[in-house]
């Protein structure tokens, strides 16, 4: 994968992507910890040499953060898959909007109140991203491409997936400077995003069990096709 660069690859892509965030995250993983335990890592020569990386490092987990929470869902879009094909187009926002959501949610449980501002306004911003971005995506869905979500374990994962981010939301702006409302609205966050990831994933599972998942919403795009007047390409026939 390492060996050349491929833009049409999800993969190829994600994999240079995952390498350099991975890079930059743990330099900065590591002068954070340095600083955490009063430069009693074992660096040496190499502390001076950390020290003045570890912004640049930052900067760069962070810039490549957004992509690399996307990733997933471009590389499940790219699939053959009934369910995760439908939503190729929407499943990068709500993937990138579930990220922030948690990412703010487990600052809020590890993090002192009084430094938890930045974090909050992120998971609450992440909760309205995902909201929003997974309706629209239902929406601009096939409705039979779309039942997976609705029904079974998936449906009912991404329903408390709904639930827990509204009651994280909730106890974020109500009770968000109160140590103890802070971590369980942190923790619902966390979960809110793990049960969209799982939910997603599993409807995606499900939706190759069933032909019908596969035919009905090709015959359903034929349809709007020909009722649009097309008839004379490759996909469509006048017959």
């Amino acid at each position: 994968m390492m060996r050349t660069i491929k833009p049409t690859s999800p993969m190829s892509l994600g994999s240079w992507l995952l390498a350099y965030y991975a890079t930059h995250a743990g330099v900065a993983a590591a002068a954070e910890m340095d600083r955490v335990t009063h430069s009693k890592l074992p660096l040496g020569p190499l502390r001076p040499v950390l020290r003045f990386v570890d912004r640049p490092a930052a900067a760069g987990a962070a810039v490549l953060g957004a992509p690399l929470a996307a990733y997933t869902a471009v590389l499940l879009g790219d699939t053959a898959v009934p369910t995760w094909n439908a939503m190729h187009k929407d499943l990068p926002f709500v993937f990138v909007s579930s990220a922030s959501l948690a990412a703010g949610g487990l600052a809020m449980l590890t993090t002192p109140v009084r430094e938890t501002a930045p974090a909050r306004t992120f998971a609450l911003a992440g909760v309205a991203g995902e909201l929003v971005a997974m309706h629209l995506m239902k929406e601009r869905m096939d409705p039979v491409a779309a039942e997976p979500l609705e029904q079974g374990r998936p449906g009912t994962w991404l329903k408390w997936s709904e639930r827990l981010a509204l009651a994280g939301a909730a106890g974020t702006i109500l009770g968000g400077r109160r140590r103890w409302v802070a971590a369980l609205s942190g923790a619902a966050l966390v979960a809110s995003s793990a049960l969209t990831r799982f939910g997603v994933f599993q409807a995606g599972k499900d939706s190759v069990k069933d032909p019908k998942y596969t035919v009905e919403p090709q015959r359903n795009r034929l349809a709007k096709r020909r009722a649009a007047g097309i008839t004379d390409d490759s996909i469509t026939t006048a017959g």
